[in-house]
């Protein structure tokens, strides 16, 4: 079991984008991602599943980094908010997407790092122990960030409760993590095993989330899919080489400005969906670009990874 585990944990981007497909070819089989189980919708379980598996690996010293890196970690976080909700924005009026479609890129761009960037910024020898960090600090200020910067950027077009969403929030991120801190810290010497497994129930979990929706808006999404799959490209890639470009210009070495950029320009879309799903109802377009972005990120993650490692290669001939 262990070693299909570690198989889908590898592929994680491959899979991600197997069910974006299927969510178009069948979508009929997703129907169960956006309903409800005990009353509570299914996208949410799911994202507290992944919650959960991020308390799982955390420790104590992803902890320490932030109070020995404070620096770093305050850098990579107001990137972080600042330039990916403002992009979204930007590029959403620039292209006069549709209400639904904005509130959805702008939620992709208000949510923090998401846990695929620890993979990617490993890939690209960016440094492991700030993303992590960076990802840890900005997830757990997206209770109170994410809903005031949806609220400040969408509140002229949009009526909607931050205050419900800060509380969705705390729901499906906040007491998953710590759940999962917990049975860390009960179970202990099992604590690795159950660890193992998690990276691939985390993959299966967010590729269901992809093919939900989907599937459950397939038609609408084929009739403006070329618009809206540029601007989350757009919005991706701006995110990477702003952030490298912010850490460079604020002093940070090679190594932290890879790092940055990785953070900035991945976000954690399955709680973009999610919210979507929760908190905008009425507009079950709203959560497309979460999904499309799930998908993409991945694929432009490894082109990345891969470039930053060729350049890496090719300076270090020259000199």
């Amino acid at each position: 079991m262990q070693k299909i585990a570690r198989i889908i944990s590898k592929y994680f981007g491959v899979i991600i984008i197997v069910f974006m497909i299927l969510g178009f070819v069948t979508p009929g089989a997703f129907k169960w991602v956006t309903s409800k189980l005990f009353g509570q919708p299914v996208i949410n379980i799911l994202l507290g599943i992944i919650m959960f598996g991020m308390g799982m690996t955390l420790s104590l010293n992803d902890f320490k980094i932030v109070l020995k890196r404070p620096l770093d970690v305050l850098k990579g976080t107001a990137a972080q908010f600042i330039i990916m909700p403002v992009l979204a924005l930007f590029l959403s009026k620039l292209f006069g997407l549709e209400e639904a479609l904005m509130v959805g890129v702008v939620l992709v761009g208000t949510c923090p790092g998401g846990t695929a960037s620890n993979v990617i910024s490993y890939m690209a020898g960016g440094d492991v122990a700030l993303s992590v960090a960076m990802t840890t600090v900005s997830t757990l200020l997206a209770p109170i960030l994410t809903p005031t910067l949806t609220y400040l950027l969408i509140k002229q077009t949009v009526s909607f409760s931050p205050v419900s969403m800060f509380m969705s929030i705390i729901q499906v991120v906040l007491l998953p993590i710590t759940v999962g801190l917990i049975v860390k810290a009960v179970i202990k010497e099992k604590a690795d095993v159950v660890e193992s497994y998690m990276p691939a129930v985390s993959t299966i979990s967010i590729a269901c989330i992809v093919g939900g929706v989907i599937g459950a808006n397939a038609a609408k999404i084929l009739s403006s899919l070329g618009l809206i799959v540029l601007v989350v490209i757009l919005h991706n890639a701006c995110g990477y080489a702003l952030g490298f470009l912010v850490g460079k210009l604020t002093g940070m070495d090679r190594k932290k400005s890879i790092t940055l950029a990785v953070e900035v320009g991945m976000q954690n879309s399955g709680l973009a969906a999610s919210l979507a799903a929760s908190q905008f109802a009425a507009m079950p377009l709203a959560a497309v670009p979460a999904a499309l972005f799930s998908a993409w990120h991945n694929i432009s993650g490894a082109i990345f990874a891969w470039v930053a490692k060729s350049l890496e290669k090719d300076t270090s001939h020259a000199q």
